[in-house]
């Protein structure tokens, strides 16, 4: 192949990470809260609510981080739940005042809820020893977040704080869910450990692309309740 091909090719691929690397980034850090409510953490400057850009401010907090399951074929979680729960224990903040962990998933293809195969590899793989509750009843995003609404609300403290742990865009699509159905505890959320530069690179592309799809979709389905809502 001409070098130049070999040039080309290279600024091509470099490109696609590179939006890829950006579209991730960007995602882990929109609909997140606007420090409302948390008492012992820094209040976050006050901008577009839930398009918080702020960096996690979890210190001195007690920490809620929902882990959110993906269909799973067996009883060993595959790549993406092994991903989840590595990125629900890398959001764990050593400085906060408590943390518990919420493993969400119903038992979508086989007779193993998602929310288990999450926990025991958080525990039996990764070493997680900590608190940890289960929602084993949903079967989408949306009832994820419904489903783990009453366990936040039992472990909630005037200064709880809230991960949502997923892949970057699914992690979005899922604080966009909190934020319609409870703002008061939308108002919590703070960055999840789901982004990190350079993290497989391979997958976050095609990732990149379905995630930004779907977010479209979203919005545009948002748009279209308030405009209902209007007439």
């Amino acid at each position: 192949m001409p070098v130049r091909a070999l040039g080309i090719a290279g600024a091509v691929l470099a490109g696609v990470f590179a939006f890829a690397e950006a579209a991730h980034w960007r995602s882990s850090r929109r609909r997140l809260g606007d420090g409302r409510g948390v008492v012992s953490c820094r209040a976050q400057p006050q901008g577009l609510t839930g398009l918080s850009t702020e960096p996690r401010m979890t210190a001195g907090s007690n920490q809620i981080i929902v882990v959110l399951g993906y269909a799973n074929h067996g009883e060993r979680p595959n790549g993406i739940n092994r991903f989840r729960a590595r990125a629900g224990l890398r959001t764990i903040d050593p400085a906060a005042r408590s943390t518990v962990l919420i493993f969400c998933g119903g038992a979508v293809i086989r007779r193993t809820p998602e929310a288990l195969i999450l926990e025991r590899f958080a525990r039996r793989t990764l070493g997680f020893t900590g608190r940890s509750l289960l929602e084993t009843q949903s079967s989408s995003t949306w009832e994820n977040i419904a489903n783990a609404i009453p366990l936040i609300d039992e472990e909630l403290t005037p200064a709880s704080t809230i991960s949502v742990v997923s892949n970057s865009h699914h992690a979005e699509k899922a604080r966009d869910h909190l934020w319609q159905m409870r703002p008061d505890l939308a108002r919590r959320l703070v960055r999840g450990g789901d982004y990190r530069f350079g993290e497989h690179p391979w997958v976050r592309p095609i990732a990149a692309v379905r995630g930004l799809m779907a977010l479209r979709m979203l919005d545009r389905e948002n748009a279209g309740q308030a405009i209902s809502s209007d007439d």
